[in-house]
Parts: C-alpha cells; structure tokens; sequence
C-alpha cells in the first residue's frame, strides 16, 4: 500500500508544478495515469497472491485427506493379513470379516486417485496464480520505474525522460496484461 501512497504523493507533486510550468501538463498527466495504474496493478497483484496461497492451502488438505485414506487403507490391509493368520480357528467368521476388509481396501484406493487427481489439479491451479501473481508484480514495477523516470522530467526540464517513461510504463501495461492471459 505504501507504493500507491508514493504514487499518488508523486502524482500530486506533478500537479504543482504543472500550475507553475503549463508546459509540464502533459507531464503532469502522465504521471497521474501512471500513479492511478500502478495502484491498480498492485491490486491486481496482491489479489492473484491471496488466490496462490487458498488454493495452495486447498491443494495441502486435499494431500492430506490422500494420507489419511491412505492410513486407513494400510490399517486395513494389515487387519486383513491378521484375520489372514486366524483364519484356521474360525474360518467362516474370518472369511467374512477379510470379505468386508477387502471391501474396504479396494474403496479407499478408489478413493484415493479421485484425492491424488484433484489435489494435482489443485496444485496446477496454484501455479497458474503464482504465474499470474508474477507478471502483475513486474507490470507494477515497471510502472513504478516509469513514474519515477517522468517525475525527472519535471526537474531537468527534458523530455527524452517522458519518453523514456512512456516507453517503460508501455512494458509495465503489457507485463500487466500478460497476467490476465495466463491460463
């Protein structure tokens, strides 16, 4: 948040000075375009972050939902192989209870590739906000770059800075924009 506070600080600045030097104007507006893109763009980013970490943290307790079928399962197999061992006192009852077991074993590992497959899927979605997150956070810093690069004009009196900070904020927009085709 502090970024925006400088950017719109900047902004005003710009502004000032434009009322003493007309000539600036143009300037003056540029700036207050840019401070105005890179607050957007930094909500962008801090948004697309908070979707990395709930779907980072969705993707965790999918894996460990896997780990407790996965529990169960083993526990299980192994009760079966015990039954297994006893089955010479009471076979029928054993047979009944190994029957049901066996059941049960072959449930959870359905189950489990039904966890694994969507607990990928979920970690697939967290690097596409992490991708996302990553270009929105290059458009802001180049927006910023190109803020500062214009408000030189201001104090050199020479545009080639403008320029410059024209063709830097053009990168930060389409950096910027790349998050919103990242798919």
């Amino acid at each position: 948040m502090s970024s925006e506070m400088e950017a719109i600080d900047k902004a005003k600045e710009a502004a000032e000075a434009a009322r003493e030097r007309k000539n600036l104007a143009p300037i003056s507006l540029t700036m207050a375009i840019l401070a105005v893109l890179i607050a957007t763009v930094s909500l962008l980013g801090h948004r697309s972050h908070t979707e990395e970490i709930l779907l980072q943290n969705r993707a965790t307790d999918q894996w460990a939902y896997y780990q407790a079928k996965n529990m169960r399962r083993n526990n299980l197999e192994a009760l079966s192989d015990v039954l297994t061992a006893l089955e010479n006192t009471k076979a029928e009852r054993a047979g009944q209870v190994q029957k049901r077991f066996h059941d049960e074993i072959d449930k959870y590992r359905d189950q489990q590739k039904d966890i694994q497959n969507e607990a990928r899927g979920l970690e697939a979605e967290v690097g596409l906000a992490s991708r996302r997150a990553d270009r929105f956070d290059l458009g802001e810093v180049f927006l910023e770059i190109a803020l500062v690069v214009t408000s030189i004009t201001l104090l050199t009196d020479n545009r080639r800075y403008w320029y410059f900070g024209l063709v830097l904020a053009t990168v930060g927009i389409v950096a910027a924009a790349r998050g919103f085709m990242v798919h």
